[in-house]
């Protein structure tokens, strides 16, 4: 009896551990995260921003934050963890090693007298004749009667001495800690034990397997299906237009999974009464193209008017059922977006480049998304290339308010940034209508609008020019500033409902031949990993050249300070095409801010290679024991080939000279985002 209920004391004991073992440090690990975790303020002020609750700290909001299945799972083990030792402290009986002397209330080496001295006082408490309880009568039993006769029956005191128990020596025993009733393993109880070993052994890591196997097929490590990678590569083209890019994009297989109800029948036709004008529907034959339109996929018609509802405003006619797919279609609609950039820009071509004409289509039609912007709004107007999206983006602006304004020839979104806080002040509220509310809130999200300067320089490491074939380095030095000061920042975004960073793209690209030789994604909200990131760039780059420890410190804490700044470093790698002198741009382009991206224009020259791959000088020919003439004429000729190869750089210098100063900033083959500046990457190093 004794030994099965100090089985089930242990069980629960190995429950607890095994409960114990991971859930204990993976709490501290939450908890030393949450600590360092600071509260983020980087998010916009505006009145609409706020209305919007995404960043609002409420009761309510912090509790919904907490309630994921990760944070209740956690409080239910420790729950369950607190039930256990609760369990086993109180109500399991402790095991208690068998001492006459203390259970009598005597010391060790006490007179045969006073032992009996002592029984005869514990007796009147707890014998039966004097005490009816049974808890008594069992303790008088098993332990007094026990310690009484092991210390004054000369066998039993002998044993105790020898052995530590009146019964003399005692055997061995071993147990399994598992509960009494699995114990027996007559009937039932035996298949219990069995199912149970079953199950938790084989049957729940086999479960566990199936599942992670069978998600992990179905979706890629960015949470993107599969089959959307292969639908968007499919459907990918290089001529894709801007205006094509939705087509593609509301192919995801997590879009058509999505169920068409009958019940939506009647309020996607209202909607697209709504939207109507936004589809590129040729007005000339509506009715043929409203009766194509129709005939698509049900999945594709219902995703396209949910996001022409999201672009123009119009989320507020929705069902509750069709809010729900809303919100579901814009809660994938980044980690899709930044999936198919990356196709845009995978290398097709036997050159390994990319294409930029779907790659800025696809951006575009992100920051549309992030801003609530129609599409249509981009079209040039007045002209204005960007058209009135930039303007649309901020708040209490309507198209009424951008013609209000233009009627003072701000026509471009920049003339607006750079005006004096005065003068767009009496602008908004004279000119435009706004009360001064409103023209608060469009100060605030001026101020937080990212202005981005690149600084590019290619080169072939260790070398002096760039040849055909060389492996070439770019480094881009991105840098961003607001006029609020912020560096991380959240976009204004009151009309995307749920939380987003910004994201940049660089492309270094030919816009000529839609070729993209370069892309990166760069983000500003993670500053530790950037300088972490750069540091170690720099030093791996400094150590190839061959730098001292001096240098490569003093270089190493140049790139820190300017990531501390605002910078963000980006390098890439690429092989030099054939020779002769391309006229490349970078492009940095948000995916959340319209009308801010950048562009920066410069050329790469690349020399022919020269003969056996040298550089600068030709191999001697000839006999080791060559004539002492024989020997000065190979070096005239190598004197007179290196001429011939530095020639090419001063005529490019004096190009460089004959061209004047410019904007950009010229540093060995960079070009820095101050204008369009042409750089001659070939040129010798001005360091």
């Amino acid at each position: 009896m004794a030994a099965a209920e100090e089985n089930t004391s242990l069980f629960l004991i190995f429950i607890l551990t095994m409960i114990a073992l991971p859930l204990v440090p993976y709490t501290i690990m939450r908890l030393c995260r949450a600590a360092s975790e600071k509260a983020k303020t980087i998010h916009c002020r505006c009145s609409g921003c706020h209305r919007s609750g995404k960043y609002r700290k409420s009761i309510y909001k912090r509790i919904s934050n907490f309630s994921t299945c990760s944070n209740l799972t956690i409080v239910l083990l420790w729950i369950v963890m607190i039930f256990l030792v609760y369990y086993i402290k109180h109500v399991s009986r402790e095991v208690q090693v068998f001492e006459p002397f203390s259970i009598l209330g005597l010391e060790a080496g006490a007179s045969e007298s006073e032992i009996k001295k002592s029984y005869r006082r514990l007796s009147i408490q707890y014998h039966p004749d004097k005490n009816p309880d049974p808890e008594a009568h069992k303790y008088f039993v098993e332990y007094i009667s026990k310690a009484y006769q092991a210390l004054t029956d000369p066998v039993s005191r002998e044993n105790y001495e020898k052995y530590g128990h009146p019964d003399g020596r005692q055997g061995m025993q071993m147990g399994i800690a598992l509960p009494k009733f699995l114990l027996n393993i007559d009937g039932a109880s035996g298949g219990i034990m069995l199912l149970g070993i079953v199950g938790f052994c084989i049957l729940l890591p086999l479960m566990i397997a199936v599942i992670y196997l069978s998600r992990s097929s179905k979706y890629t490590g960015n949470y993107v299906m599969h089959q959307t990678l292969s639908t968007y590569y499919y459907f990918m083209k290089p001529s894709l237009a801007p205006s094509k890019v939705m087509d593609v994009f509301i192919k995801a297989a997590e879009y058509m999974e999505m169920p068409v109800r009958r019940s939506d029948d009647e309020p996607l036709q209202k909607l697209f009464v709504a939207v109507r004008s936004e589809l590129n529907l040729d007005l000339k034959n509506i009715k043929t193209e409203q009766a194509k339109f129709w005939k698509q996929h049900p999945s594709l018609v219902k995703m396209e008017l949910l996001i022409q509802a999201h672009l123009t405003r119009e989320s507020f006619v929705l069902t509750p059922a069709l809010l729900k797919d809303y919100r579901r279609m814009l809660e994938l609609a980044p980690r899709l977006l930044e999936e198919l950039v990356k196709i845009a820009v995978l290398p097709r071509n036997p050159h390994g480049f990319g294409w930029l004409r779907p790659a800025t289509g696809v951006i575009e039609l992100s920051q549309n998304i992030i801003q609530a912007v129609p599409l249509s709004a981009r079209k040039a107007t007045g002209g204005n290339s960007e058209g009135i999206a930039p303007f649309l983006q901020l708040p209490h602006f309507t198209e009424a308010t951008v013609k209000k304004i233009a009627r003072k020839k701000i026509r471009a979104f920049q003339e607006l940034c750079d005006m004096s806080v005065e003068d767009r002040a009496a602008l908004l509220t004279q000119v435009a209508g706004l009360s001064e509310e409103q023209a608060r809130d469009v100060e605030l999200v001026i101020d937080m609008i990212p202005s981005i300067e690149v600084e590019i320089k290619c080169e072939t490491e260790g070398e002096e020019g760039i040849q055909e074939g060389d492996v070439v380095t770019m480094y881009a030095w991105v840098s961003l500033q607001r006029r609020n000061g912020l560096t991380a920042a959240l976009p204004h975004c009151p009309n995307f409902p749920f939380h987003k960073e910004e994201n940049f793209w660089l492309l270094l690209a030919d816009a000529a031949s839609n070729d993209v030789w370069l892309s990166q994604k760069v983000s500003f909200m993670d500053e530790a990993t950037a300088i972490t990131a750069a540091s170690k760039a720099i030093q791996e780059t400094q150590e190839a050249l061959g730098a001292s420890a001096k240098d490569i410190g003093i270089a190493v804490r140049e790139a820190v300070d300017r990531v501390k700044k605002g910078s963000r470093l980006v390098m890439g790698k690429f092989q030099a095409p054939a020779e002769g002198t391309h006229n490349l741009t970078s492009f940095c382009l948000c995916d959340s801010w319209i009308g801010c991206d950048t562009k920066t224009s410069f050329k790469l020259k690349v020399l022919k290679r020269s003969r056996a791959g040298t550089r600068g000088h030709v191999p001697e020919e000839g006999p080791v024991a060559a004539a002492e003439d024989g020997i000065e004429e190979e070096e005239e000729e190598e004197e007179e080939e290196y001429d011939d190869y530095e020639s090419e750089y001063s005529d490019d210098e004096e190009e460089e000279k004959n061209k004047g100063k410019g904007k950009g900033k010229v540093a060995n083959g960079a070009a820095h985002q101050g204008g369009n500046s042409d750089i001659d990457s070939g040129s010798g190093s001005d360091e």
